[in-house]
């Protein structure tokens, strides 16, 4: 009898440890499958632009004389966008007409680089009109001037005297354009000097803000200052980790307007972002970046628009796709013919058949990549060509790059020489992050 009893206390004991065995076992279960659900509904966020966030802003503008700096990717979302896919549909509506349809006094449009619809060329120099949809004069920044003019601001042409007495004719300036995270990139510079035309008119700036397609990563030269143009006006590396609003806050905070100056700076952030989130654009920034994938390449392949080789434009392909006519054919076998199209009215070598690489399927990710630019060069028929244009360096924010790829340094070489700079940088960058 007691063997019995004993026997049925062992077997009590070992059900009780098998439960609690088998409670383990699913609570670990039920938390990675909890943890894997977490990261899901995280990752499923709704990512919510600035320029959605009318009750952040409209308050702000209530009352005042409103400019803005916009162009066709400054929209407002009827359908908010997640980190896993972007709508690439109509469903939007201009910030332009929304801010008319709210009776916000919206008096001047001015706009970037390609324009206010966002067709002009690269390059090209934009002119100023009338949104013959809103009747709003567009005021060029990509013209003779990059800067609003003190005439452009002031309320009189006596602008002199309105100086003096602070009567502006813009209240309050907004700033709404979608960025790629890269130096040569030209709406960083618009920033820049709209940021000093308000502070030196007292007139407060808002930004917008948007995701950084790139902005998951920082790599590349960093500019030498005695390189600096409108294709870099600040000592940052090629690619530099920041949406535009940290961007504007490095720039106050650097002092880097003239002077010394600050502009008055409230930034709109974006909604449910980090710097890991993965973001879709959807409408093209530019005429020539088509695609998530023309984005992601565009800091290498963009170095190709400072040589003699063409980067896609003139394609459907932009910056997917490089070659030229005096590439070797024997090295490589993928050729295209540039041809007059949307964005690229004189892309280089237009009509003549150019030999290169298609990298439409190229899964670059995250790093600043010479090996084209190398092999290109490496490979030239004439290497006297690649560099004839004599606008690389500005590109590339230093004279030391060229000189790398023709001694034939290789490209772990070139890019260890970088370190030192992107750490400084690193650590400047921190100052002025909103997003993780």
């Amino acid at each position: 009898m007691m063997q019995i009893k004993f026997i049925h206390l062992k077997n009590t004991v070992l059900l009780f440890v098998l439960i609690l065995i088998s409670c383990a076992y699913n609570t670990k279960t039920k938390k990675v499958k909890n943890d894997e659900i977490l990261k899901q509904v995280q990752d499923d966020k709704e990512i919510v632009v600035g320029a959605n966030q009318t009750e952040k802003y409209l308050p702000l503008l209530k009352g005042k004389r409103v400019g803005i700096i916009a162009n066709q990717t400054s929209v407002i979302f009827k359908e908010i966008a997640t980190s896993s896919k972007t709508s690439r549909n109509d469903n939007f509506t201009h910030i332009v007409d929304s801010l008319v349809s709210l009776k916000v006094n919206l008096t001047t449009v001015f706009s970037p680089e390609h324009g206010f619809r966002g067709v002009v060329d690269a390059g090209e120099k934009v002119k100023d009109g009338i949104d013959t949809k809103t009747g709003i004069p567009i005021i060029s920044l990509y013209g003779d001037y990059k800067k609003p003019r003190l005439e452009q601001l002031y309320e009189t042409e006596k602008y002199e005297e309105d100086i003096e007495s602070g009567m502006t004719a813009i209240d309050i300036m907004v700033f709404d354009l979608q960025d790629v995270g890269v130096r040569f990139y030209t709406y960083i510079s618009t920033l820049h000097y709209i940021m000093e035309a308000c502070a030196e008119a007292n007139i407060p700036l808002i930004i917008l803000d948007r995701p950084n397609p790139n902005g998951h990563y920082i790599d590349g030269p960093t500019l030498e200052i005695e390189n600096k143009s409108f294709l870099g006006m600040h000592p940052i590396p090629l690619v530099h980790g920041m949406t535009i609003g940290e961007y504007g806050k490095m720039i106050n905070g650097e002092k880097w307007l003239a002077n010394g100056i600050q502009c008055e700076l409230t930034v709109i952030p974006v909604g449910n972002y980090t710097h890991k989130t993965s973001y879709s654009v959807p409408i093209r920034p530019s005429p020539n970046l088509p695609s998530d994938q023309a984005i992601k390449l565009y800091p290498s392949l963009g170095l190709f628009e400072g040589t003699n080789i063409n980067a896609g434009r003139g394609t459907e392909f932009q910056f997917q796709r490089y070659g030229a006519p005096f590439l070797d054919k024997n090295v490589f076998n993928f050729s295209y013919t540039p041809k007059e199209n949307f964005g690229a009215k004189h892309p280089k070598h237009k009509d003549a058949l150019c030999y290169g690489e298609d990298l439409l399927n190229d899964s670059l990710y995250g790093q600043v990549s010479l090996k084209w630019l190398m092999k290109a060069y490496n490979n030239a028929t004439d290497k006297s060509k690649v560099f004839s244009t004599a606008n690389f360096t500005k590109h590339a924010g230093t004279a030391k790059l060229q000189k790398q790829i023709e001694a034939g340094l290789s490209e772990k070489d070139i890019k260890a020489t970088w370190q030192k700079d992107l750490e400084a940088f690193k650590k400047i960058r921190a100052k002025y992050l909103i997003y993780k």
